[in-house]
């Protein structure tokens, strides 16, 4: 019986362990930024997996004419494809953050890896944004599907790069239609959100990402009715530390 309670204890205690490496808002494995207290009217959008031609760009167009700004965790080897948008995003006016530089699983990966990963996507950023970058990019970044362990976190914050995580999303990495990303996104507001949706898919350049576009602008459209301000991850923070 002792034997059985303990090795049911270890299970428990693995499949937990397992959910914090994975879930947006976990911090078993160090603070992550995942938005301000329930109710502050600030929403900040965050757009992961870009740059991506041609979605990107329609997206900055929508944001443009709501006079929103965003933060983008942008993919090195994207943005080595397609430096071009990157510099769109951060002549915009937009925010950019680090998303590593081929989007792997950082969870398995050695800590060699885990910072050549960020490096690079950093220096795929500088040479792409060149003197927008430092004005641009707000050392911000994001670890792919989220997952991270305690290496991940330690060693991004060694490169000066502050987690951020989220606490919405739209599921729209499948390209859902758009009232179904924006009922999912609706559904979890509740003041001082980080919503995450995408730009990009991880996979390949040129994922389809209409109904992100569609769903972000309607978005907006409902909650600038109801009095929200967005904001960008910068900026939430800000308001956080004001707080204190």
């Amino acid at each position: 019986m002792l034997g059985a309670l303990i090795a049911g204890s270890a299970t428990a205690a693995a499949v937990a362990a397992g959910y914090q490496s994975m879930a947006p808002t976990g911090q078993w494995y160090g603070r992550t930024f995942i938005g301000l207290p329930s109710g502050t009217k600030q929403l900040a959008l965050t757009y992961d997996d870009g740059p991506n031609d041609p979605h990107t760009l329609r997206l900055l167009e929508v944001l443009a004419r709501h006079d929103v700004h965003a933060t983008f965790f942008l993919i090195g080897r994207y943005v080595k494809q397609r430096p071009d948008i990157a510099r769109e995003i951060a002549k915009a006016g937009h925010l950019i953050g680090n998303h590593t530089f081929t989007h792997p699983l950082l969870i398995f990966k050695s800590e060699s890896e885990i910072r050549r990963q960020l490096t690079d996507c950093r220096s795929a950023l500088q040479d792409s944004v060149g003197e927008a970058f430092t004005e641009k990019a707000a050392n911000l970044f994001r670890p792919p599907f989220g997952g991270r362990r305690p290496a991940v976190l330690r060693i991004a914050r060694e490169l000066g790069l502050e987690p951020v995580m989220w606490n919405v999303t739209g599921y729209d990495w499948n390209a859902p239609p758009a009232e179904v990303i924006e009922r999912k996104v609706s559904r979890q507001i509740r003041g001082g959100d980080v919503i995450l949706l995408h730009d990009g898919g991880h996979k390949q350049i040129g994922a389809d990402r209409s109904p992100t576009v569609l769903a972000t602008d309607h978005l907006i459209t409902r909650y600038k009715r109801e009095c929200y301000q967005f904001v960008t991850i910068p900026q939430m923070m800000e308001t956080g530390r004001a707080r204190l």
